[in-house]
């Protein structure tokens, strides 16, 4: 039995924040860190007081962990960025909130007495004297200091303070892990109650020394334990007066956490297997659980309820079968549509053939259980294959840095010329200069894509082909022959590439967020590919008519699009399971891990710093090494403990099969009470049925059966000894604060 703890983190806007720049603004973005590690960065929002980011993330951490900051910043070219203010929950905070703490938090004062982090291992012990008692505090060492210095290391030293009474270490010359192994006495009087306190310094030889944070022990307690060693937590300086909260502004969070306590796989077998069975059996079974999971989730929980059947399934190798049954339910509502409105059970006054034309343009547009699936689909076995089209144009276009702008009211007019002879460039200049330049990066695009047949992982060519057969047979006629194509697309897409173009750091594709001149570029080359896989329809070239310099190449990709759907879904199934390609592309093998490991070049990357000893393996080698779940080994590898186990959630994450079943089972026991009542509403129907047609007994139930597993579960969960979150090694030495 194991407990995994998660950060779901949406960082929504700031409002009212103060001017740090000359010009009367600021150019914000965030950093969170988890107990003073940074691990998430968002883009920068130019040019305003009032910035909107909207970004979301999953943060795995270890259950110990005691605070998560929220640190909001101004980006400066040419100097140090400002620190605007910060916002920090803790864990205690965010357990009050089961459902997760959502709001408008005020930014407090950032004091860098305040701003510490590590470790430092002491021995502690009472020890008998000639006459009283003696203290004895052993200085043994200190891990992941902050650096205070510019060369990103300190000079750290250790003072020891107890009844009056200071002495220091010796200086440890750069580093953030110094070893220093000095032992200090003090005598004890019997009844004292003066705290022992143990503070770490840098020393710094022009300016005043850096604190580094400190521990202070209630000497009562340790009189009772006699001795005590082990590694403590820094913690701040908090005896300073606070600024007033609520003239720095302030920052909209949504932060859940969720602890999970995973029982072994063997108690979540029945489930697995029950949910396995109705993905095999497809439309064809008699219980159809999963459109039941689809029923009952709500919008804003289907996306993660998507992402842990996708994961679950992926590690039974199952994930193509799971991906056709969503998409035959899906097209099964639009025949029911189609069946409603033949037999005139559609009040709605319209000729029933447009109507099915609109149903078909608006296939998987919807955020249905297909969609979510197929858009973690996509970015799970896709992701090296997505670097491969776009890497080289996102690089070029960051590199090019060029104004580009098609809308004549956002268009700046600029100076053009050489030698002294300037002119101002005319709008109409700069906007056939911007269509040039996005019919360039179109057309370059597009032809990557239609070379790039072979490159796409089988997998997904297989989950295409599947897609656009459904498809095609639900819409077998002549004015649907677009309708096959646009269920491609609207995953390809809409829902892949160009969401990867707009935010290509969320990819992975860069390292930073880009700046104001390339996003508007990104964001324009990104509508021309939703032009593009809409099929050029007259509703999308009617959103935007400043778009239309672009129709060239659009209608022209389309034509390109097409051809390359077309040689994706007709490569014969035997190419798919050639040994060669069995090691290269996801799906080859029926072990889902293998499909969840065919990621970007920029697999195991962090949003941010992930702070390890010198000889720790890399994070990358970790993830990959490790199974089932991504989880640094602090003791195996010699890694610093307080550091090597919070990361974000990413594609490339070793399948934890467990974890994921644990997750679809929270979820099904929150919609408990609604599948009993479903249950019951069946079972009413099928008695009726029997008794009508004189029926022996009815079919096995896998209503029943998951209802059953549910509570076994239930039990297993009551039964199981409760684990408590480990001891911090301090926990016999109160904090005195």
């Amino acid at each position: 039995m194991a407990k995994r703890s998660s950060l779901s983190i949406r960082i929504v806007e700031g409002k009212n924040l103060p001017a740090k720049d000359i010009t009367g603004s600021s150019d914000p973005y965030c950093i969170v860190k988890v107990d003073n590690e940074s691990i998430i960065r968002t883009a920068t929002v130019w040019k305003t007081l009032c910035p909107f980011w909207g970004e979301e993330y999953q943060v795995h951490l270890p259950p110990t962990f005691h605070m998560v900051a929220f640190y909001v910043m101004d980006e400066d070219a040419l100097s140090r960025d400002d620190v605007i203010g910060k916002v920090c929950l803790t864990r205690d905070t965010l357990v009050t909130h089961p459902k997760g703490f959502s709001g408008w938090a005020h930014l407090t004062e950032v004091d860098p007495d305040e701003e510490v982090q590590g470790e430092i291992h002491l021995r502690l012990e009472v020890v008998p004297g000639t006459r009283a008692c003696r203290l004895r505090c052993s200085v043994l060492e200190a891990r992941d200091l902050a650096p205070k210095d510019r060369n990103g290391t300190s000079d750290p030293f250790v003072r020891v303070r107890y009844n009056g009474r200071t002495q220091e270490t010796s200086i440890v010359k750069k580093s953030c892990y110094p070893r220093w192994n000095e032992t200090f006495e003090f005598e004890l009087e019997e009844g004292a109650t003066e705290a022992l306190c143990v503070e770490a310094w840098d020393w710094d030889l022009v300016s005043r020394n850096d604190f580094l944070g400190k521990v202070v022990f209630n000497v009562q307690r340790l009189w009772v334990a006699q001795q005590e060693e082990g590694w403590f937590r820094l913690q701040p300086d908090q005896s300073k007066s606070r600024q007033k909260e609520g003239n720095l502004g302030s920052l909209q969070l949504e932060v859940r956490l969720r602890d999970e306590m995973v029982l072994p796989s063997g108690c979540y077998q029945a489930l697995v297997q029950l949910l396995c069975r109705e993905v095999k059996l497809g439309t064809q079974g008699p219980g159809q659980l999963i459109p039941l999971i689809e029923e009952m989730t709500s919008t804003e929980c289907r996306q993660e309820v998507a992402t842990n059947l996708l994961k679950l399934f992926l590690g039974q190798g199952l994930a193509k079968d799971f991906l056709d049954l969503l998409f035959q339910l899906e097209l099964g509502r639009t025949s029911e549509a189609w069946e409603r409105a033949n037999l005139g059970l559609l009040s709605a006054p319209y000729p029933l053939e447009p109507l099915i034309v609109g149903e078909a343009n608006t296939l998987f547009r919807s955020n249905s259980l297909a969609s979510k699936s197929m858009e973690s689909f996509l970015k799970v076995a896709g992701m090296r294959y997505l670097h491969g089209v776009l890497g080289p144009i996102i690089d070029r276009i960051f590199e090019e840095k060029k104004y580009v702008e098609l809308d004549p009211s956002k268009v700046e007019v600029k100076d053009v010329g050489c030698s002294g002879l300037h002119r101002p460039q005319t709008e109409a200049e700069v906007l056939e200069q911007s269509a040039q330049t996005l019919r360039a990066h179109l057309g370059e695009l597009l032809s990557a894509l239609c070379r790039s047949v072979r490159a796409c992982p089988a997998v997904v060519r297989a989950t295409f082909r599947q897609l656009f057969q459904r498809v095609r047979e639900r819409f077998p006629s002549a004015e649907h022959e677009n309708v096959p194509f646009i269920a491609v697309t609207s995953f390809l897409c809409l829902r892949f590439f160009s969401p990867a173009i707009m935010a290509p750091k969320l990819f992975h594709l860069r390292e930073r967020h880009a700046d104001a001149r390339t996003s508007r570029t990104l964001l324009l080359l990104a509508k021309a590919v939703q032009n593009v896989g809409n099929m050029d329809t007259p509703a999308s070239r009617a959103k935007e008519a400043w778009m239309e310099p672009l129709q060239p190449t659009v209608h022209q990709g389309v034509t390109q699009l097409k051809d390359f759907i077309t040689k994706l879904v007709d490569i014969e199934e035997k190419e798919e399971k050639c040994p060669h390609q069995a090691s290269q592309y996801p799906g080859s093998r029926k072990g889902g891990g293998e499909e969840l490991r065919q990621l970007s070049r920029h697999a195991g990357h962090l949003h941010g710093r992930r702070r390890q000893a010198p000889d720790c393996l890399p994070a990358v080698q970790v993830c990959e090494r490790a199974e089932p779940v991504a989880v640094c080994s602090a003791e195996d590898l010699g890694c610093d403990k307080t550091r090597s186990r919070v990361t974000l959630q990413e594609w490339n994450d070793p399948l934890d099969h467990d974890l994921e079943a644990q997750l679809i089972y929270r979820h099904l026991l929150g919609m408990e009470a609604a599948l009993r009542e479903k249950h019951r509403e069946l079972s009413a129907g099928t008695e009726a049925a029997s008794m009508l047609t004189g029926c022996g007994e009815a079919s096995e139930d896998p209503l029943a059966q998951l209802l059953q597993v549910l509570q076994d579960l239930q039990e297993a969960h009551s039964c199981s000894p409760v684990s408590s979150l480990p001891l911090e090694p301090n926990c016999l030495l109160e904090l005195q604060t």
